[in-house]
């Protein structure tokens, strides 16, 4: 009994060990079951096609039954390997004659799809497509009139191009007078060229797609037209590509695209928009003799090397914000009719815009534009580059404007550096009238916002915004979702951000402002010494006909003392030709020559006026009545400079014998009083002429001394314009 039990004890176990063991087993299927189903979708997302090699009864077969795409019939030549190595020649010469000889008999326009297929060996597509003579009306219908046009253009100028080879014994060097089409799409999606790659000379009537393709050789593109649409975005070239001559009817995308051998796009023409979004350049780029008649975008883009944009023709505007140029970049002699923006882009070498050719409303945009002048440089034409440099903003761009000026400086285009000097300038004083005038985001009602600008939603969000953060500046409005950047171009200029200005504060920048407007308005910020001349010879002649009227018409009765008449014409005459010397230097380099006057007559009208009409209203009555009220130094004439110089005679006697006074019967008496007022503001003259001490009224007194005190103001400026212009003295005093 014992040993019984005993064995069907030993039994159970067994037993139990074997369902524990199937237990086991039978969970570990199906974990495993269950962790294929889960990953599967994975594995299916990041496996790559596969490629099986093409083979002659596998290309006739794709021959036989062409696949439809988008309603257009396509050779399917997917996801294959494509040996045209020349180890391969057999396969290689009946792969060209049988889908060449496809083409050719096809009554309808017939598609290559080559996507996700590897290429091996030199690619030459001229041997692949429809080929048709330059000259003479074969074929000539399949081409619109635009493409019939660019062909008889071709074909004249590969002509002149064969006779001069011809008449120069260069007949190796003609190019050939056919060229390859090809009437419906090309598609190279995420395709890989292993060799050379040939489509010189070729004309696309369909759209070519090749996102995503790798050329790992080189790759020429030269003389090719696209018809429609040429998308290469994403792709990769890693060897040299050529897009020499080529043309680009339709859009033309290479987006994301890497060029990580040199780029050869010369003579090259875009007639629609061209896009080069995010593209990256390793080596030397060549993009000169370029026609872009759409818009060209550059921006995001980044030049490892030196590239070219000579002589290139924007007719629209150029985007290459936030473009990194590692190495030289020129555009010497490009002629730009629209906008060039720079914003947020750097400059790490040098940028040439030497001879480069700006319309009337073209310009750089370079706000944000990162650029250190101590290992880079921005050239230009002296006097011109300066001018096209735009910044909206004073607010994130101070540094910037601190190094252009330096920049300049350096360069010795101290012009260039004062027209920048002078645009910062007008920012600032935009700033100004913002904090004077501005509406302030922090602490505006809702109500106020809305005459702004803003519509109901986007004030509840600044409201929102304001409520959890104060805006810092007016740029982080850009931050709310409901707020656009056209709605905050629209109210830039109207708001403000910051504390509330105290009574004190707001009336310091009240007067900052005043200040700053007569210095652009009278001196353009010290930058133009025509314009402080101009302001100076109008205010010359203004106050010398005063000084003459006031002493020469004096009384009608009982003697008269008064000018004669050719006395007065002269005097008219000289007032008008310095006036229109003013005049003309003032509306010539002036950019507000209307307000510039305004100011200049607010300063030399009022004052001057109400002193003379009080003389006039209070009669004279002294003694010494019929002598002038001028005095001048003769014991000697000569030019001279009178920066110390006081506009009236010491009460001394020894200096009344030295200094007697003007004639008045002299036929060139009148410039006496010009030359005075010269001495005056501008501190030289011909003679030193002053104010006697005797019997001197003095409402004429503090006329004299009204203008001499402008004259030390319009003295300093003279001085600070001339220092500011003159590359020398500008150097040695304001170099930071």
């Amino acid at each position: 009994m014992a040993t019984q039990c005993r064995s069907s004890r030993f039994t159970s176990t067994i037993r139990l060990l074997a369902n524990l063991i199937k237990l086991i087993l039978l969970l570990s299927i199906v974990m495993a079951a269950s962790s294929c189903w889960y990953s599967q979708p994975a594995v299916a997302a990041v496996a790559l096609p596969e490629r099986a090699p093409l083979t002659l009864e596998l290309l006739q077969a794709r021959l036989k039954s062409p696949m439809q795409t988008e309603g257009i019939r396509t050779l399917d030549l997917r996801q294959l390997v494509i040996d045209l190595r020349p180890e391969n020649v057999a396969f290689r010469d009946q792969f060209y004659h049988l889908i060449q000889t496809q083409i050719q008999r096809s009554q309808e326009a017939l598609g290559i799809d080559l996507s996700y297929s590897v290429i091996q060996g030199e690619f030459k597509f001229s041997d692949l497509g429809l080929r048709t003579p330059l000259y003479g009306q074969s074929l000539l219908p399949i081409f619109s009139e635009a493409e019939q046009a660019q062909l008889a253009r071709d074909r004249r100028r590969l002509s002149q191009l064969s006779q001069l080879s011809r008449s120069l014994l260069m007949q190796s060097q003609v190019t050939p007078l056919q060229i390859t089409v090809l009437r419906a799409p090309l598609l190279l999606v995420q395709t890989r060229f292993e060799g050379f790659v040939n489509f010189t000379n070729t004309f696309f009537l369909g759209r070519v797609e090749a996102q995503g393709a790798t050329f790992t050789q080189e790759s020429d593109w030269s003389e090719t037209r696209f018809s429609r649409s040429a998308n290469f975005a994403n792709a990769v070239f890693q060897r040299d590509v050529r897009f020499r001559s080529a043309i680009f009817f339709n859009r033309a995308r290479f987006n994301q695209a890497l060029f990580q051998g040199s780029v050869n796009l010369q003579s090259s023409e875009f007639r629609a928009s061209a896009s080069f979004n995010q593209a990256v350049f390793q080596q030397f780029a060549n993009f000169t003799r370029i026609q872009w008649r759409d818009t060209a975008d550059l921006s995001v883009t980044r030049w490892r090397d030196a590239v070219l944009f000579d002589r290139d023709q924007f007719f629209q505007a150029l985007f290459l914000s936030e473009a990194v140029f590692e190495k030289t970049v020129s555009f010497r002699q490009a002629e730009f009719d629209q906008t060039v923006n720079l914003r947020g882009a750097t400059i790490l070498d040098q940028a040439d815009f030497a001879d480069a050719r700006f319309a009337e409303r073209a310009y750089l945009n370079v706000p944000n534009l990162q650029f250190d002048p101590r290992l880079a440089r921005i050239l230009g034409d002296p006097g011109k580059i300066g001018r096209v440099l735009s910044v909206p903003t004073l607010q994130g761009n101070e540094t910037l404007l601190r190094n252009l000026v330096q920049n300049f400086r350096q360069l010795q285009e101290i012009t260039d550096a004062n027209e920048i000097q002078y645009t910062t300038e007008k920012l600032r004083l935009r700033q100004l009238q913002q904090r004077l005038l501005g509406i302030d985001l922090n602490f505006a009602k809702p109500a106020v916002l809305k005459q702004v600008g803003f519509s109901e939603k986007q004030i509840a969000a600044i409201q929102a915004a304001r409520a959890e953060q104060p805006f810092r500046n007016i740029s982080d409005l850009l931050r709310i979702n409901q707020i656009d950047f056209a709605t905050y171009v629209k109210v830039r200029d109207r708001i403000t951000v910051g504390q509330a200005s105290t009574p004190s504060g707001w009336l310091l920048d009240g007067f900052h402002w005043v200040g700053l407007s007569l210095l652009l308005l009278l001196t353009r910020y010290g930058t133009s010494f025509w314009l402080v001349l101009g302001v100076g010879l109008i205010a010359v002649a203004h106050f010398g006909v005063l000084f003459w009227l006031l002493d020469r018409f004096r009384r009608l009765h009982p003697r008269p003392i008064v000018p004669t008449v050719s006395e007065i014409l002269w005097v008219a005459g000289g007032f008008t030709l310095l006036t229109l010397s003013g005049l003309a230097a003032i509306f010539r380099v002036g950019d507000y020559p209307w307000y510039t006057l305004a100011c200049l007559e607010l300063v030399i009208v009022p004052v001057p006026s109400l002193l003379v009409l009080l003389t006039y209203w209070q009669g004279r009555y002294h003694d010494l009545i019929s002598e002038s009220y001028l005095v001048e130094d003769s014991s000697l004439r000569q030019l001279r400079f009178l920066i110390g110089r006081l506009p009236n005679i010491p009460f001394t006697p020894t200096f009344r014998e030295r200094f007697t006074p003007i004639v008045w019967d002299r036929r060139w008496s009148w410039l006496n009083y010009f030359d005075f007022s010269l001495n005056n503001l501008m501190r030289f003259g011909f003679n030193d002429l002053r104010l006697r001490d005797q019997h001197m009224p003095g409402l004429i007194t503090a006329l004299v001394w009204y203008q001499w005190s402008l004259g030390i103001l319009y003295f300093v400026l003279l001085l600070w314009t001339l220092s500011q212009t003159i590359p020398g003295l500008n150097l040695l005093i304001y170099f930071k």
